[in-house]
């Protein structure tokens, strides 16, 4: 593990998940310098405010001192790439917010920065550092399930129009919903059995906000996976704004021995925890959550120290790939 003292810092903050990492990075004893973002957001301002960070205007400040060894960024999502291969030109470890790229073109770049190998680049895949994703990948993998035969993911989503930023409803910025909410769920299916994705086909569809031409609101993806494992992943902007959540996730997990299934946001009749339940032939139960040993922040930083992390490289790229391809191929339906 890395002694207190190091330090960090963030170059461009337009989504709040870059918290998680700031939070986490605190917990473990290291010190953020400072945090960089050019359009001054007050999301920004709040994050600063939050956890007692300088806001600075240059972020050569935050390349040049040989110090800061990490860098952390939520920038727009296309420019994402750009901040990546400015890190690897000086030297500095990169966690960025999903998606890594937006494009064919980003996903090149970024297999150039991964296959040369000079820095360490993580990626905020925070799905599988739930409790109830950890608790299923070992149950799983004790063969409880038997073998998997399919997985379906539905992940709808609030989208509070009024409060996001104007990029965020362009797809050349955001990369649209599929590379934007569905990365997790194509890392998770190669993460919870073991598998290659192999084939996929889908959809964007489009039903409100006119004034956005690229902003698709729903997205669906069928996918084929080695080992004869299929899969469908779902993901829109339509839950309501006096919704308990803002988005009632569930994964469904298929076996030839048994079924799961995970509420991420819990059952708002009961609790807001996530809950795992499974059948088998013997009973319907809720299964008790297991924790990861280690944070998301932890095990990049595992990496940066020359140890195997969960999350690597080619899980990073492989993922991008897939939900690239899935954005690429996929069928445009509009409301009429």
């Amino acid at each position: 593990m890395m002694g207190n003292g190091r330090k960090f810092g963030i170059i461009g903050c337009q989504h709040a998940h870059i918290g998680i990492f700031i939070e986490e990075m605190q917990a473990l004893g290291w010190e953020c310098t400072g945090l960089y973002e050019p359009d001054h957001t007050v999301l920004a301002s709040s994050l600063a405010e939050r956890y007692g960070l300088e806001l600075i205007g240059d972020r050569e400040s935050l390349l040049a001192d040989e110090q800061v060894m990490v860098i952390g960024c939520a920038a727009i999502n296309r420019e994402k790439i750009d901040v990546i291969e400015l890190c690897e030109q000086r030297g500095k470890h990169i966690m960025i917010d999903k998606p890594a790229v937006t494009d064919r073109a980003g996903l090149s770049r970024l297999h150039g920065v991964l296959e040369r190998g000079r820095i360490e680049v993580g990626m905020m895949l925070t799905e599988r550092f739930r409790s109830s994703m950890y608790t299923v990948h070992r149950l799983i993998q004790s063969g409880e399930l038997g073998d998997i035969v399919h997985i379906s993911m539905r992940k709808p989503h609030r989208l509070n129009p009024v409060t996001r930023p104007a990029w965020h409803f362009d797809r050349t910025q955001s990369g649209g919903i599929l590379n934007d909410l569905l990365v997790h769920d194509f890392d998770l299916l190669r993460w919870l059995t073991g598998r290659e994705v192999k084939t996929v086909s889908g959809y964007l569809a489009k039903h409100i906000l006119p004034e956005y031409p690229t902003f698709y609101d729903a997205a669906g993806v069928q996918v084929f996976m080695d080992g004869g494992i299929t899969a469908q992943l779902y993901a829109d902007w339509h839950t309501p704004a006096g919704s308990w959540t803002w988005g009632d996730g569930r994964i469904f997990i298929t076996g030839t021995s048994g079924i799961a299934e995970i509420r991420l946001e819990g059952d708002p009749l009961l609790s807001r925890d996530e809950v795992v339940l499974v059948i088998t032939n013997q009973e319907l139960r809720s299964v008790p959550l297991e924790a990861p040993p280690f944070s998301l922040a932890q095990d990049f930083l595992n990496r940066v120290e020359g140890e195997r992390g969960l999350i690597s490289h080619h899980d990073i790229y492989t993922a991008s790939e897939a939900t690239v391809a899935a954005d690429e191929g996929a069928q445009i339906i509009c409301r009429e």
